[in-house]
């Protein structure tokens, strides 16, 4: 017998063969992992280091010959021992952040300016040939990674955004702006455009290590649109099927809220006209303008409204004598509804089985709708109460008060005391309290008694007309409108009337 095979038998007299087994193992796997750590410590890499050393823009501005990285504002404290750390401690809470957020995505995709795209600016244009690159803000975006994409450092950005006052609008760049930057060379920026819209931004332009601001303002190209529809439907598929702006078709509503409930009045073949404002810049249309005027006919009944502008610039709407167009409330508190329970005296209630008063009216809505003040006035109540769950109550002037029930939440800003104006929106439909489903509660006082929030508003006045010193004013201003609304409108009968006689 062997030494091997000796060895080998007093082995597995002594210890089981899974043991043997296991141990020759471990042992190969060491050996291995020596051999691993001894060719490593001779790699010619071995003393290259991963580590990346942070640096806040406050180590910046004490040593400006550093190179920055990006550092996270939640995760990193920011110093505030020098007067750096206080000029910038108000980034900290952008809606677009310096710097990004753990874990954020960023997005936004650059545009290289390549053809004869003209971006708008406040001395004599920019040609393509100067390389501009535009970005438009993306929902995630901040500015530390937009700067760093067009491949600009932080220290850039600190000194962008510390150059002068007016530099604070980078502190409010919201998902929507363009930025357009100007880099003649590597990492040197000449110029930044920040267009809030096509027409309002601001130039930052480099002179001698600062940046200079100018603000960019255009006067778009007003154009006037004449459009006319018939119900069929509803207002709002009538105003889309002739290619009104919605934003125009609901401030059109607005305007004859207060003589034509648009929710139960219209009824099919009821008709409007309106005459309304378009912005465009160099040819393309950016938003419409205001409406300068309008007619409305409602089972039968014709209603007409024109913009006037008063001595203190405010803007409201009239008829042909001069008197406002909007009652002093609004018939209804949302825009969207269906009555689930109309104001009565005597009413079973849902939840308490009970014959009581129900002393308003209930507009059933979803969730979240918004509920908006019916007039000007200061807010008593923003709070619980009782089986009303969150509850609105405001005063009015002339002894008038109104009561909004059972809602979700409260808009922001509305609390007691605060003042409100007619169609501000001062919480959300909900189902707080002693409710059912998701409704909202409308209650209508006058000098403390109860009324029917549906009725009481024809016994009401008109909100505040053209003082009688002003009328000639409004005339003059007004009458030009109001004869080009109705050539406007003639033309369009006359051609009506040619197209039904062929």
């Amino acid at each position: 017998m062997s030494l091997f095979e000796s060895f080998r038998s007093l082995l597995l007299r002594y210890y089981p063969r899974q043991h043997l087994i296991a141990a020759g193992f471990l042992s190969l796997l060491l050996i291995f992992l020596l051999a691993v750590s001894n060719n490593d410590s001779s790699h010619p890499l071995q003393q290259r280091s991963n580590t990346v050393s942070a640096l806040t823009l406050t180590d910046l501005a004490a040593s400006p010959a550093t190179t920055a990285t990006q550092r996270n504002p939640a995760t990193t404290p920011l110093r505030t021992d020098t007067p750096a750390a206080a000029r910038i401690a108000d980034l900290q809470d952008n809606p677009v952040p310096v710097y990004p957020a753990e874990n954020q995505d960023n997005h936004g995709e650059i545009i290289r300016e390549q053809g004869a795209t003209e971006l708008p600016a406040p001395t004599g244009g920019q040609s393509a040939d100067q390389g501009w690159t535009q970005i438009e803000v993306q929902p995630g975006d901040n500015l530390s990674t937009i700067f760093s994409r067009v491949g600009l450092s932080d220290r850039e950005l600190f000194h962008v955004v510390n150059s002068h006052e007016e530099a604070k609008v980078l502190n409010r760049i919201y998902p929507g702006y363009k930025l357009s930057f100007l880099i003649p060379k590597p990492g040197q920026l000449e110029k930044l455009q920040v267009l809030k819209s096509p027409m309002e931004g601001y130039l930052f332009t480099q002179v001698d290590g600062f940046y200079e601001v100018e603000t960019i303002i255009r006067e778009p190209e007003v154009r006037q649109v004449f459009k006319h529809g018939t119900i069929t439907d509803s207002l709002f598929m009538a105003g889309q099927r002739e290619q009104i702006p919605t934003l125009t078709i609901m401030e059109m509503a607005e305007i004859f809220g207060g003589v034509v409930d648009f929710i139960l009045d219209p009824r099919i073949g009821d008709n409007f006209s309106i005459l309304f404002e378009e912005h465009y810049l160099d040819g393309e249309f950016v938003g419409t303008g205001n409406i300068l005027a309008a007619q409305f006919t409602n089972q039968g009944d014709q209603y007409t409204a024109v913009q006037y502008q008063d001595e203190d610039g405010e803007i409201g709407y009239y008829n042909p004598a001069g008197e406002s167009m909007r009652k002093a409330f609004l018939r209804t508190p949302l825009d969207v509804f269906r009555i689930s329970s109309n104001f009565s005296l005597a009413r079973r209630h849902p939840v308490l089985n009970t014959i009581r008063a129900h002393k308003g009216t209930d507009y059933a809505a979803p969730r979240g709708t918004p509920v908006r003040a019916t007039s000007d006035g200061r807010v008593t109540w923003a709070s619980r109460n009782g089986t009303f769950g969150n509850l609105v109550v405001i005063k009015h002037d002339g002894g008038f008060e109104t009561k909004y029930a059972h809602l979700n939440g409260f808009a922001n800003g509305v609390k007691k005391g605060e003042r409100v104006r007619q169609g501000d929106v001062i919480g959300y439909v909900g189902m707080t309290g002693s409710a059912t489903g998701p409704h909202l509660h409308y209650e209508f006082l006058v000098n403390g008694v109860h009324q029917d929030p549906r009725t009481v508003l024809d016994k009401l006045p008109k909100a505040v007309s053209v003082p009688i010193e002003e009328r000639d004013r409004f005339q003059q201003q007004v009458a030009p409108m109001l004869d080009r609304f109705r050539r406007m409108e003639q033309t369009r009968l006359l051609a009506q009337q040619q197209l039904g006689a062929e």
